[in-house]
Formats: structure tokens, sequence, C-alpha cells
């Protein structure tokens, strides 16, 4: 049986999503080429907090992962780990208040051009 195409898949699949838990400990630290221990660490002191299966392993998500790069990028620079964990946070806080800032300019722009009529 052949797969279906791609317009005959269904959306919303794990893969598609940035946010989904879906990598080990073990596999992430072989993705990064950084230690379990590592990883736990970061986990430990709240820098990246993974999701937890049924069995409370860790579960890393894409977004998981890129916090992790970064992570490792700001301490191979010297910031501590509570240091790295204000960056990630100031920086998820930016991108918030970007995108409030984008959502109220399109709501003064459709109140501004108002019902058409």
């Amino acid at each position: 049986m052949d797969p279906l195409p791609l317009e005959g898949r269904p959306s919303g699949l794990p893969l598609d999503d940035p946010r989904a838990p879906l990598y080990s400990v073990g596999q992430v630290a072989r993705m990064l080429d950084v230690q379990q221990a590592f990883l736990r660490r970061l986990d430990t002191h709240d820098v990246v907090s993974p999701a937890r299966s049924d069995g409370q392993q860790r579960r890393y998500s894409r977004s998981d992962i890129e916090d992790v790069q970064e992570a490792v990028g700001l301490i191979s620079e010297g910031l501590t780990l509570g240091g790295v964990r204000r960056v990630l946070d100031l920086q998820d806080r930016v991108r918030a208040l970007e995108q409030e800032v984008q959502d109220l300019r399109a709501q003064a722009a459709a109140d501004r051009d108002g019902p058409p009529g």
C-alpha cells in the first residue's frame, strides 16, 4: 500500500509541532555532543525543563533542543546556569512582547479601517 500523498495526510502530527516532546536524554546528548549529566543539570537548575513521559523520563522537544544549544553557547561565553536561565527567560519575554505589539498593531489597523460600507 502506498503512503498517503502529502495533501492526504492528517495535519497536526507531533513531528510538525516544535513543542512536541519526542526525544530522550540520550538522543539529545548524541545530537548535541553533550553529556547526559549536563542535560540533567540544566533541568535541575530550571534552565531547560523538558516534559516527562509516563515513566518520568525526560522528553525533549525541538524547542527544548534549541534552548539547550543556546545554553551551551552562553555557557561557553562564561555565563553561569543562573545567568543562562535569566537570558532564556528574557528572550521568551521579548518574543511574547513582540507578538503582543504585532497583535495590537493589527487590531489598530483593523479599527482604523473600520467596517466596510
